[in-house]
């Protein structure tokens, strides 16, 4: 196994903005640190699963099935899409607290529902073994490293945007931040329902 080259990718991949990072920022600002933190574990959950399934082969068989790929990019696009245009509806006098569970199963669901996610795994993961030698268990151990990575960058990430939060109370601003993240989110899930394998 090559380990080093593969924290160093990971790394950048992991704190490139995207999905993952959107949905910390709009709990974090909107809902507080909790919801943010959860928001994270609810994605590295995510993104574990995504490992496990490329070490054992089932991401491989979804990034080869145009109808398994297509099935849950279209699913994972159209959850995104949901919960940007419940941004953008919620009225200016709702609660703006949810709790912990829902945040970290928007967390979840936005990964297991990305196929992208399946295609980048059986991709990259496997340029960091040795072709004679590999072992499901190098996969998986290279899935816990990126893991790890994930986690600590994204606890960090949300620690920090919700550190923000109190700048951000004020109704019109609030406001504003709705409608800019219910925005981001819809655009990322039609990005999705567009992205090809």
């Amino acid at each position: 196994m090559h380990v080093l080259p593969f924290l160093l990718v990971s790394a950048v991949v992991v704190i490139t903005p995207g999905v993952d990072m959107a949905l910390v920022t709009k709990n974090a600002l909107l809902h507080g640190r909790s919801a943010a933190r959860a928001t994270a574990l609810g994605v590295n959950l995510g993104i574990f699963i995504w490992s496990l399934a490329s070490a054992i082969g089932l991401a491989a068989v979804i990034a080869a099935s145009a109808p398994a790929f297509t099935a849950i990019k279209l699913v994972g696009a159209a959850y995104l899409v949901y919960l940007g245009v419940r941004t953008l509806l919620r009225p200016n006098h709702q609660a703006t607290v949810i709790r912990r569970g829902s945040s970290f199963r928007q967390g979840l669901a936005s990964n297991l529902l990305n196929p992208k996610i399946a295609v980048f795994f059986t991709s990259l993961l496997p340029q960091f073994v040795d072709a004679d030698h590999a072992q499901p268990q190098d996969l998986l151990l290279l899935g816990l490293l990126f893991n790890c990575i994930g986690v600590a960058w994204l606890l960090a990430y949300a620690e920090l945007a919700a550190s923000r939060r109190d700048v951000l109370r004020r109704p019109r601003v609030k406001r504003a931040l709705d409608r800019v993240s219910g925005v981001a989110l819809v655009a990322l899930g039609v990005r999705l329902a567009f992205e090809r394998r």
